[in-house]
């Protein structure tokens, strides 16, 4: 039986969980002011750089007195450079629920080979917060991009710690409430939730973070691109703009562009309400229908950025092969580009609903998934 093709596509296909969709209001003619050709150090590159690290303080609601660094090497380099700075003065607990939070948990016993406490939760689910140590230095993803699942608040963080809270926030800044007061390293990239482009990442030091790195030496050595540090005082320098190497200054103006339509879109508080209406169209499609559902098994756990999808119809005879055969149909179509699960995680889909996808977008993409669905099932059927 032929099955009918949806009459109405998005007019964005771009669903991909990094690099993420651009902003609706992206053109390359509004890259046109970039520094481009010249030195970051001279006083037009520092002052984008700046603007760069005062704006998302701003947008983000960052305290005056937290130190805020543009790092190389995307969120990844970000999180690195606080492990290796900060890790090892005191016990270590390291939380992973997803494929980035397990690769910190390797870096830190293999690389650092700290004798670290590790608490690990399946793909949809997180770690029960209440069983950490928060008197040891703690590092934990705030939203598990690769499992749909994030913290839900910070209430489960002491305010009297005695350790540092180490997060990685890159799917989670400027689609979240974070605790800032809860958070003493925070890191994201700018090619998620703003759709901005990808190698440059985000280093935010509360100051019992910057404390530490002042009286504290780790035991092993620090490449130059990591110190923080000299003559045991804080590099002030990193975070007003004068950053460790060379940034992208094309990159640098994008991020700028990026940041004035957060502003333009209400801020954080606009951008958390575009990403929920994102996700809550998703949530709503499948509580009416019994062959799909969203892996977060708690649905106060649920992201709403990273969505991660899993079928669930018995009919199913192999749920890899059908997941890809999905996606690839939906990519084909040019309706929902990128969206197949993680390498790492259980079979399904994962869909992107930060703030720079349309709501719009959304609403005519999920015809399609059931489309590609039945298509998929009735494909099945011929070839059984």
């Amino acid at each position: 039986m032929a099955i009918d093709q949806p009459a109405t596509r998005p007019a964005n296909p771009r669903f991909s969980s990094g690099p993420c969709a651009k902003p609706p209001t992206f053109t390359l003619d509004s890259l046109a002011d970039a520094a481009l050709g010249r030195s970051h150090r001279a006083a037009i590159g520092k002052a984008k750089l700046k603007a760069a690290i005062e704006e998302t303080r701003e947008i983000l609601g960052v305290p005056a007195d937290y130190r805020i660094g543009i790092v190389p090497a995307s969120d990844t380099g970000a999180f690195e450079m606080a492990m290796w700075n900060l890790l090892g003065d005191r016990g270590v607990e390291m939380l992973a629920w997803e494929s980035f939070g397990a690769g910190w948990v390797t870096d830190c016993i293999k690389q650092l080979k700290l004798d670290a406490e590790v608490k690990t939760a399946e793909y949809g689910e997180i770690v029960d917060l209440a069983t950490v140590d928060w008197a040891k230095d703690v590092c934990f993803t705030w939203n598990g991009t690769t499992s749909g699942v994030r913290v839900p608040n910070g209430d489960a963080i002491p305010a009297d710690r005695e350790g540092l809270t180490l997060c990685d926030a890159t799917s989670a800044a400027f689609a979240m409430d974070l605790p800032w007061d809860k958070l003493d390293v925070t890191t994201f990239s700018w090619q998620k939730v703003l759709g901005g482009e990808a190698a440059h990442g985000m280093l935010i030091l509360s100051p019992r973070a910057v404390e530490r790195l002042e009286t504290y030496t780790p035991a092993w050595p620090l490449p130059k691109i990591f110190r923080l540090t000299k003559g045991g005082k804080l590099i002030e320098g990193v975070f007003v703009g004068e950053t460790i190497n060379t940034p992208s200054m094309l990159a640098v103006e994008d991020y700028l562009q990026c940041l004035a339509w957060a502003r333009s879109v209400g801020g954080l508080k606009g951008l958390i309400a575009r990403a929920d209406a994102n996700a809550q169209a998703i949530w709503d499609f499948c509580a009416t229908r019994d062959w799909i559902d969203n892996l977060a098994v708690d649905a106060a756990t649920r992201s709403n950025t990273s969505v991660c999808l899993k079928f669930t119809d018995s009919r199913i005879t192999d749920g890899a092969a059908f997941a890809k055969a999905v996606a690839k149909r939906l990519g084909d179509e040019n309706v929902a580009l990128d969206i197949g699960a993680y390498r790492d995680a259980p079979p399904g889909l994962r869909i992107w609903c930060g703030g720079t996808v349309e709501t719009s977008d959304i609403e005519a993409m999920l015809p399609w998934l059931e489309y590609a669905f039945e298509a998929e099932i009735a494909a099945q059927s011929q070839a059984a």
